[in-house]
């Protein structure tokens, strides 16, 4: 017989792709998930391929030191009966000079960029031909991986949905950014895999890293250590939270991860300015979802950041509610992280499924700026020494926040106020652009039996107590809208939940503050008012919080602060109410003109009215979407926006994928900032 001459070859990247749901990553190169056949066609010249005369085999090779032994380099020869557990290869079908070939690698393999050889034999000659580079992902569809997700539209919200809601604001005003995640953009998927190239265990021992690979629980820690730049370890983005951003991007500005990741690229693997936690969260989410592992951002809401680790926050404040000493521990009004979804095969039974990663860098694991992953079961029940980072999270969603009143004389009194730390866990709902409470997955009801199961295991006495029903009763309320460029009111209400007359003072005082809990300057402060309540009876003491005494104090997280204190002149106790109020920007309206259909043009209406009694300079409008704008579109307007003005202006769209796409508006000034606006399209596929 002569040789077997390979002519030419096809891996067919765009059937491939969407079998193995890839494509929308394009067709230039072969991308597939792990354990799932993917089928590829040779042709040969002069002569076919003779089953028993001739004999095929592949290579598959990962990574730059290759091995049988690290699982990443196998050789297999084509056959009949094919093994789950490693690489195989089956002949299809056989049409004269080509030959199809069905191969497939096991449902553990690594993961990452892979090159292929085929050898054939003949009479003992052989030739060894370079068929190209393929890409392996993890793949939720298959059973036998550990990032199996059961349910069809969890998994298309959790791997191939590339937008989502962001869940922000205050656990009494609780609002959503949209963000495009866009993991199967251009160029996306070859950063992240340079992102796993370029993390310092791969720098350490490559052989290692490239055979731990297989392993999502792995792959989830490295990158929530790439997110951040905290280890001098070329990550993604630089965290700053002090609200001076101009030597960069504001995080308030960003609208998606794809200009994050391209930027740091471009730059050479230096880090992007700046992030905050939902900036870390979205990047993070985005290159999970890229790799194949389900991911989703989760927001909690009065997150603790317990530095010295003894489940209590203590506050300071003096009587008239100003803040008294700097704490290290601080209050977040939100903090977002990650939660993916994966098997834990190296913990004991019962801890599979979300896992929290938090790449905003706080506090240091294994010495890195890396948090997770942490069973989302194991914060649940209290088990503290399971890996990883569990204590700092239980923290997050349990610790005790202690207010102490110093007194004029110095002497310090612990003020009586409910448990409010890990509120309102929340996350974009499945297929819907509604919001899910899942809180129920991180801790027990309040006050039950298990909660208190849980503690006594975490060693931890809860300080704060229920709301109380005898005596007097504080909290804040707020007039309606809080709009940015509007005086508006907030009231102390005091309930007298008793059958006597009781006498007490109230202070109430404002003061600008950041998202991470760090105060600014005053915006509002009445003097002390004695007042008396009948029994059973409510009052209510104002204060008129005015724009031009905010206006200038204010941070890009339009934060104000809000503390009430309350003496009781028959008990001697002091109560304390706190609340942060977010001052609403205005809307960013969409409109779409003509009807939507695939690789067909379409226009958009974006406006915006100045809601302030000041001109607006340099503003500029982004706007993008997945599969709707090639890149970001950048209308910069060359006048400033006078006061109650309204700016309008249409944008050319081209959409290239059909389906439900969002299109993201974000618009910045010099006096207001980070406002965001989108709208849901649903584009007709194209008539065939």
């Amino acid at each position: 017989f002569a040789d077997l001459v390979l002519e030419t070859w096809d891996l067919h990247c765009e059937r491939n792709g969407r079998e193995h749901r890839t494509a929308d990553m394009g067709c230039k190169q072969l991308v597939v998930r792990r354990g799932q056949p993917f089928s590829i066609t040779l042709r040969f010249s002069g002569r076919g391929y003779e089953e028993g005369v001739d004999k095929l085999s592949f290579n598959v090779e990962t990574g730059p030191c290759p091995s049988e032994t690290s699982g990443t380099s196998s050789h297999f020869v084509m056959t009949d009966c094919p093994e789950e557990s490693c690489w195989s290869a089956v002949v299809q079908q056989q049409d004269q000079e080509s030959l199809s070939v069905s191969l497939c690698s096991p449902p553990n393999a690594r993961i990452g960029r892979y090159h292929m050889t085929l050898e054939t034999c003949t009479d003992y000659q052989g030739s060894s031909y370079q068929i190209g580079d393929f890409i392996l992902l993890f793949n939720p569809w298959h059973p036998e991986d550990m990032v199996f997700m059961r349910d069809e539209n969890e998994r298309r919200e959790y791997v191939l949905s590339q937008h989502g809601l962001i869940y922000q604001g205050t656990c009494d005003y609780i609002f959503s950014v949209p963000w495009n995640f866009g993991q199967f953009e251009d160029d996306i998927l070859a950063i992240c895999l340079n992102m796993l190239d370029i993390n310092p265990k791969h720098l350490r021992d490559q052989n290692r890293d490239c055979s731990r690979r297989n392993d999502p629980v792995y792959i989830g820690r490295v990158v929530s250590a790439m997110v951040n730049c905290n280890d001098e370890d070329r990550g993604v983005l630089f965290g700053r939270w002090d609200n001076r951003y101009e030597d960069g991007m504001s995080p308030m500005a960003w609208i998606g991860s794809v200009d994050i990741l391209k930027r740091w690229k471009k730059f050479g693997c230096q880090p992007v300015k700046y992030g905050q936690c939902w900036v870390f969260a979205a990047v993070a989410c985005t290159v999970m979802r890229c790799l194949g592992i389900p991911s989703r951002v989760v927001t909690n809401y009065n997150s603790a950041h317990d530095t010295n680790a003894n489940l209590t926050i203590d506050r300071y404040i003096n009587e008239k509610g100003e803040q008294e000493r700097y704490s290290w521990d601080k209050i977040w009004n939100f903090h977002c992280w990650v939660e993916s979804w994966m098997a834990r095969p190296d913990l004991a039974a019962g801890y599979d499924g979300w896992q929290v990663l938090d790449p905003t860098p706080q506090e240091k694991s294994e010495g890195v700026y890396c948090c997770g992953p942490a069973p989302v079961k194991a914060i649940k029940e209290g088990d503290l020494l399971l890996k990883y980072d569990i204590p700092f999270i239980f923290a997050e969603v349990n610790a005790d926040v202690v207010y102490w009143v110093v007194q004029g004389d110095g002497m310090q009194k612990q003020s009586i106020r409910s448990s409010d730390v890990g509120k309102y866990i929340s996350t974009k709902s499945v297929g819907r652009d509604s919001r899910e409470d899942i809180t129920h997955n991180y801790k027990y009801p309040e006050g039950s039996e298990e909660e208190r199961a849980v503690f006594e295991k975490a060693e931890h006495q809860k300080k704060s107590i229920g709301e109380e029903d005898e005596g007097l009763h504080l909290r804040i309320k707020v007039s309606e809208g809080a709009n940015k460029g509007s005086d508006f009111d907030v009231f102390a209400v005091v309930n007298n939940n008793t059958d006597e007359e009781r006498v007490c003072r109230v202070t109430l005082c404002a003061r600008a503050t950041s998202h991470n809990g760090t105060l600014g300057p005053q915006c509002g402060l009445t003097d002390p008012v004695d007042i008396d309540i009948e029994p059973r009876a409510e009052k209510r003491v104002p204060l008129r919080i005015l724009y031009e005494e905010y206006r200038d104090k204010l941070t890009q997280d339009n934060l104000i602060k809000v503390v009430a204190l309350l003496n009781d002149h028959q008990t001697g106790d002091i109560l304390v109410a706190v609340r942060d109020i977010y001052v609403e920007n205005p809307p960013i309206k969409i409109r779409i003109l003509g009807e939507p259909m695939q690789n067909r043009k379409l226009v958009a209406e974006i406006s915006l009215v100045n809601p302030l009694t000041v001109p607006l300079n340099g503003c500029v409008f982004v706007v993008e979407g997945t599969g709707l704008t090639e890149r970001q579109l950048v209308k910069e307007l060359e006048e400033p926006m006078e006061p109650q003005a309204e700016a309008k202006f249409r944008v050319d769209l081209m959409p290239r994928l059909s389906g439900l796409q969002k299109l993201m508006v974000d618009f910045e000034s010099d006096q207001l900032t980070g406002v965001k606006g989108y709208r849901n399209v649903i584009i007709a596929p194209q008539p065939m």
